[in-house]
């Protein structure tokens, strides 16, 4: 061993150690956390002076020398340093200093520093994915805003039910992107808690202040229990979960996209650059940018399912089982998002909406059964149940003689309806009005409903939930830039330090 770290384990870790378990974990936290792990050692840099263990030029010496420290630095003291990351990035340092600081390192673990590292890259990455989220959640408005007018038709258990607009079903696209939004953000604060200062598992001896450590380093405020601290890593459970439900929704938009363009449908179309061919059968147009993104979201609910099976059926203790086996694939969950929200944005930037086929769709199917029964009760005096059932009738009369809604049959009306022992004098209007398809958005009155205006007005409000949403956003991602320039000017470090 080249230059011993223990006494009590004298030998270096064998080389299928290395090469299996400690050499890929080194060079994935030199690749994921680096950046966290030296601002969280500036800090401790700083409470040490605060504590009047090391001096103001210590201090800032050690600051200087953690802010050269590279992942090529680290990579080439690995070998010396156990292919661990904290102890490459301490012995960087002390190899580098002129003069020995005994004190620093001391009251020391890296069980805290690692928790406190994971705990800082996933906020950062909830931030990247919220900022993702809400590019998509734009392209959708902005999809939705166009087409608030354009009629489709509309499903239930997979059948055409009702007239809608790609407008109404775009916005609902939006609505739920800015939930996952706010989801994001409450997952964000609840994990908001420094780990740092727990030490090994039970707290540390010299008088650190917790409360400081979290400030300059950006968090809301200190883990309360150091046994949770460094334990219970609940939060990469709780940010892959995120992750799957967001995959869990956008999978489902994704079924309906890919739906809609098959040429059985061909309510939509993309552009040749997002499209693939058949190289079997020339005359297919076909989307796998669309099943790509729906496959990735698969991945996104297993990401979650692996951390939850890493985590369970082991002790509430700090273990390298929960803190690196079980939260080994989160990077690649928010890099696999990050995909996710990139591609479908460029499938809504690109989508055409074919209107003709669109309007057509609606115009074939029998959607004014439901407002045909609504007039019969409310205009005719007709009982609902009887009122489905003469509406039912005449539907299912149209489809057996071969008739599309708009060839109207008003004595086929009286006459179901005369069997109930009602007359129904008007049924040439009643059914012109029921089965035209462009009035079907104007008579929806309800707020949410797939009326344009009030399409339109749950654009406008989204437009403002999403403006509130990006500014507490970009308050969180400001509290921790100004808290690490609080350190580094604590330290004596940057052009204005005091």
């Amino acid at each position: 061993m080249t230059g011993r770290l223990s006494g009590r384990v004298t030998e270096d870790p064998s080389a299928l150690v290395r090469e299996l378990v400690l050499d890929p974990q080194f060079r994935y936290e030199a690749r994921t956390l680096l950046p966290w792990y030296l601002a969280i050692e500036k800090s401790l840099v700083a409470e040490y002076l605060r504590m009047g263990l090391i001096g103001a030029g210590q201090a800032r010496t050690l600051g200087r020398l953690l802010d050269g420290v590279t992942p090529e630095v680290i990579e080439r003291g690995r070998q010396q340093s156990l292919s661990d990351i904290a102890l490459a990035v301490e012995r960087s340092v002390t190899e580098r200093l002129e003069e020995p600081v005994p004190v620093w390192h001391a009251d020391r673990s890296r069980n805290d520093l690692q928790a406190c590292a994971q705990v800082m890259f996933a906020k950062q990455r909830l931030q990247e994915v919220a900022a993702g989220l809400h590019v998509l959640a734009g392209a959708a408005q902005r999809l939705a805003e166009r087409s608030a007018d354009v009629l489709m038709p509309g499903y239930t258990h997979f059948q055409s039910a009702q007239v809608i607009s790609a407008g109404f079903y775009f916005a609902a696209l939006s609505d739920r992107l800015l939930r996952r939004s706010r989801r994001m953000l409450q997952a964000h604060d609840l994990i908001d808690a420094c780990p740092l200062g727990a030490g090994a598992m039970s707290g540390q001896e010299l008088p650190w202040d917790r409360d400081r450590l979290a400030a300059l380093l950006g968090f809301e405020r200190a883990e309360p229990l150091a046994l949770n601290a460094v334990a219970s890593r609940e939060w990469a459970a709780e940010v892959t979960s995120e992750l799957g439900l967001l995959g869990g929704t956008l999978s489902r938009f994704c079924t309906d996209l890919l739906m809609w363009a098959g040429s059985e449908h061909g309510f939509i179309d993309l552009p040749d650059a997002l499209s693939g061919i058949s190289a079997a059968m020339p005359q297919k147009k076909n989307f796998p940018i669309l099943e790509r993104i729906r496959g990735k979201t698969a991945h996104l609910a297993a990401f979650h399912i692996d951390v939850v099976l890493g985590q369970r059926n082991t002790p509430y203790s700090n273990l390298v089982e929960v803190s690196k086996e079980a939260g080994a694939h989160v990077a690649e969950a928010f890099d696999t998002c990050h995909d996710v929200l990139r591609l479908l944005t460029a499938v809504l930037e690109g989508l055409v909406l074919r209107e003709d086929r669109l309007l057509g769709a609606c115009e074939k199917e029998y959607f004014g059964g439901f407002t045909l029964a609504n007039q019969l009760t409310l205009h005719h005096g007709v009982a609902w149940r009887t009122a489905q059932v003469i509406a039912g009738g005449y539907v299912l009369a149209g489809v057996r003689a071969g008739r599309t809604p708009k060839d109207s049959a008003p004595q086929v009306l009286r006459d179901l309806a005369a069997e109930h022992g009602h007359v129904i004098e008007d049924a040439d209007a009643l059914l012109a009005d029921a089965f035209d398809v462009r009035r079907a958005l104007p008579r929806m009155r309800s707020s949410g409903s797939a009326n344009p205006d009030h399409v339109r007005a749950a654009l406008a409000g989204q437009e403002q939930d999403e403006k509130g949403l990006a500014d507490a956003w970009e308050r969180r991602a400001a509290v921790v830039r100004q808290a690490l320039d609080g350190t580094d000017r604590a330290l004596g470090l940057g052009a204005d330090a005091e």
